[in-house]
């Protein structure tokens, strides 16, 4: 952002998989100027703050968050971090990304939720456009088939549902980028206590809408052509051998696919925040999560799993109406495989989709932006830059370059 130092480039702190060893303003220093070795005498940063006199001869007053209080065998009780916005500027729990994705949308609704809105109705027009006219239908399976004959079966039927998810996970990555991009924006704005209106979103995303069209396209077509390498082959092979090999690309894709996920899940924070190119933007995700892989996973896969009840509390009074609303039978649906595909069906079961979306994609893309914020305040002291913008004493009067 313009006027938050420290968003705009990732600065000169190493991101080689360890913390930044950056001194905070209360870090011990020798004669020197420079950080000496840590003793029970000279603790490290972050922990506890050395006995001090306030008013005796080359003082230096304490840092913010550090203070009086109660005293115990002459050390100050342990620092609060600076907390000019949603989230503490110090490294984050899981907890205080999840409660900070939520207070950002709540701090900030009709921003986050509109944006929001308008994404999730163009992506579900398209969505119910491409399932009337242009998806196959569910293939059929005969429950009796044995041997060669069951197999065909379940090979055509794993086909027609690729390719009826593909489009789906398409468009679905292609509106969740684009509100987590948006919603960078406000969480960016709410980690400094600033606040934030739809012109004002606007115009931080709009410069960057043609690198994020770019990296909304690229990274759906980088997930499509893993799984079509992994499984296609065996799907075309159609055979014994050729469910067979389908099996093992599934088992690898399970693996790709993940991995892909976990490493360029912060790439679109990175693209419009440090106004990165799109591969920048990739390298800086995969450079950031590096190190942090599984933390990053697990607490992508919670989102997932908090968002997939969300979905199922959601969807399944819209599912029931749309049923009863199509005028199909439910013993119908059970005994055909499928589901029903008339106005009604995919009209009603549209807008519950599009509720569900509206809440869902602000939600994941403050996660997602609180997870960048996190790893930079790991790796590259990036508390330091913000507590500078929020205008904390202590931390000088310009950011670090």
């Amino acid at each position: 952002m313009n006027d938050s130092p420290g968003w705009a480039s990732p600065g000169s702190a190493p991101s080689d998989g360890k913390e930044a060893a950056i001194p905070r303003p209360s870090d011990p220093q020798d004669g020197n100027g420079t950080t000496g070795q840590w003793s029970p005498e000279q603790p490290p940063p972050g922990q506890w703050s050395p006995p001090s006199s306030p008013g005796g001869p080359g003082a230096r007053p304490p840092a913010p968050g550090w203070g009086g209080g109660p005293q115990r065998q002459g050390w100050a009780a342990p620092p609060s971090a600076a907390k000019p916005g949603l989230v503490p500027l110090r490294p984050l729990s899981l907890g205080e990304i999840l409660d900070g994705s939520v207070s950002a949308l709540r701090a900030h609704w009709r921003t986050a939720l509109g944006f929001s809105l308008g994404i999730a109705v163009v992506t579900q027009i398209a969505l119910t456009l491409l399932q009337r006219y242009l998806l196959p239908k569910p293939a059929s399976v005969d429950p009796n088939a044995t041997g060669t004959e069951a197999l065909r079966q379940a090979s055509e039927s794993a086909r027609s549902t690729l390719l009826s998810m593909g489009p789906v996970a398409f468009l679905t990555m292609i509106g969740t980028l684009f509100t987590a991009s948006i919603v960078a924006v406000v969480v960016s704005r709410s980690v400094l206590g600033r606040p934030t209106t739809l012109s004002d979103t606007w115009a931080e995303v709009r410069p960057r809408l043609l690198p994020l069209t770019g990296l909304a396209l690229l990274l759906p077509l980088v997930i499509i052509a893993t799984m079509a390498v992994c499984i296609g082959p065996g799907l075309l092979l159609g055979s014994g051998a050729g469910a067979a090999l389908a099996l093992l690309g599934s088992l690898a894709a399970c693996i790709l696919i993940p991995w892909l996920w976990v490493n360029f899940a912060l790439s679109a924070p990175a693209l419009v925040l440090e106004r990165q190119g799109v591969v920048a933007a990739l390298r800086r995700s995969a450079k950031l999560v590096r190190g942090a892989w599984w933390r990053t996973f697990g607490i992508l896969v919670l989102t997932q799993l908090m968002i997939l009840l969300l979905s199922l509390i959601v969807s399944v009074p819209f599912g029931a109406i749309a049923v009863i609303a199509d005028g199909t039978d439910l013993s119908e649906i059970l005994e055909g495989g499928g589901s029903p595909s008339g106005w009604p069906f995919l009209i009603v079961t549209g807008i519950g989709e599009v509720v569900i979306s509206t809440l869902v994609y602000p939600f994941l893309g403050g996660v997602t932006a609180l997870l960048y914020v996190d790893q930079r305040i790991r790796r590259e002291a990036l508390d330091l830059d913000l507590a500078r913008a929020a205008g904390f004493p202590g931390y000088g009067d310009t950011p670090r370059s």
